[in-house]
């Protein structure tokens, strides 16, 4: 017997502390009841499993409900869509290593189930732009292994044709990849207005460091998506550092959601995929009905450090490292599955080492691809609008142009 997908596990706004109580023990109920017999057979019948209590806070929000609604052939390609982004992010760390990649580099490693999350919480219509840790959600939104390395790797088949680099990836939906801290903010915000002008019915999804939290930009973009009433969800991924400072070090307050002031926030576990899934899916359409932006706060952690030339440990202990990769995303959904009877130990088994295979093979690809083409033509592309290339092209000083 499946459970009801019409259960409310959330709380209504001004309910006193006996209807907090009171849901939380129906919640524990919820979680007891969910187990193996409650699974379909069929990969692809929905069915309902619960969230941890502690997935989500509010601001002047009704909290998303404490359960989830999926498939077994949904929860498998969650999975493997983190490994696959785990092993590209290590790919890129041994490529570093070897100083076939050079310049920066900033990796990912921990903080999977946020990309992986948002991008089955939104359609592929819905337009995302982030910071520059950017290589898992450039995956997500449509880019290949091999295009990622080879970029990271400056190859002409790279997604940027090896001009962008680690921090400037982009494809259709996809806004990058920005390199300035806290500058896709505003940009956001602009594609947010293009949306609602053009009436797509679409939201804009965004994500900023706790690092640029505090910059004055992120606020001015506060105050005219909510002047405007504009369809963004601002999420601050916060992996607790900026660059090698601590958040409660650079930070007056801690609590990012409540940045908005004006704006409904709400905070939620990121190390849990299934949570910020939950979590975008029900900001989503609160967005879509027309009540405005929200911000919300992604509670995550980087395991390496800030870029590959940080190693990390200078500002944070080792006891620390070991004890938050105790809460390993990836761990933690495939304990999940094999406890849930959703998959096997060997069949977790088979699908990293098929991801393994996989990568390794794109990596290899990426090797392949050649560099640039050492000529003016290739310099001076993409500066222009196809068509409207001036006949001189400009070089250092009036000396230099060419024709």
């Amino acid at each position: 017997m499946l459970i009801s997908t019409k259960a409310k596990f959330f709380l209504p706004l001004g309910a006193r502390r006996s209807t907090v109580t009171r849901l939380r023990a129906e919640q524990r109920g919820f979680a007891q009841v969910t187990g193996p017999e409650t699974i379909p057979e069929e990969n692809d019948r929905p069915f309902t499993i619960p969230l941890a209590e502690e997935s989500f806070q509010t601001y002047n929000l009704d909290p998303p409900p404490y359960f989830v609604e999926t498939t077994k052939n949904q929860l498998k390609q969650l999975y493997r869509d983190m490994i696959v982004i785990r092993r590209m992010e290590l790919g890129a760390d041994q490529l570093y290593k070897e100083r076939k990649i050079r310049g920066f580099c900033h990796l990912s490693t921990g903080q999977e189930a946020v990309a992986v999350g948002i991008e089955h919480a939104i359609s592929k219509e819905d337009k995302l732009i982030t910071a520059y840790r950017s290589h898992g959600f450039t995956y997500m939104r449509g880019g290949t292994i091999r295009s990622i390395i080879g970029e990271l790797l400056g190859c002409r088949d790279g997604i940027a044709h090896g001009k962008g680099g680690s921090m400037h990836m982009y494809s259709k939906s996809y806004f990058g990849g920005n390199g300035i801290v806290g500058a896709n903010v505003p940009l956001r915000a602009g594609i947010a207005l293009a949306q609602q002008y053009d009436e797509t019915g679409n939201v804009t999804i965004n994500l900023y460091g706790d690092g640029a939290a505090n910059q004055g930009q992120v606020h001015e973009a506060f105050n005219m998506a909510k002047l405007w009433n504009l369809p963004v969800i601002f999420g601050c991924e916060n992996n607790k550092y900026g660059m090698g400072t601590s958040d409660k070090r650079a930070s007056a307050m801690t609590e990012y959601y409540k940045r908005g002031q004006y704006i409904p926030g709400l905070r939620i576990d990121g190390m849990d995929v299934l949570a910020v899934l939950t979590a975008v899916k029900h900001g989503r359409d609160f967005v879509k009905r027309g009540n405005g932006p929200l911000v919300y706060e992604y509670v995550t952690y980087r395991f390496a450090g800030h870029s590959m030339s940080d190693p990390g440990i200078a500002y944070r202990s080792r006891a620390e490292l070991q004890k938050t990769r105790e809460n390993d995303p990836l761990t933690n959904l495939k304990m999940k599955l094999v406890d849930w009877g959703i998959i096997t130990e060997d069949e977790a088994k088979a699908i990293e080492k098929e991801v393994r295979r996989f990568v390794n093979e794109e990596v290899e690809n990426a090797k392949q691809m050649p560099a640039p083409e050492a000529s003016l033509d290739v310099l001076f592309e993409d500066i222009y609008v196809p068509g409207s290339e001036p006949s001189q092209r400009r070089g250092r000083t009036v000396d230099e142009t060419w024709c």
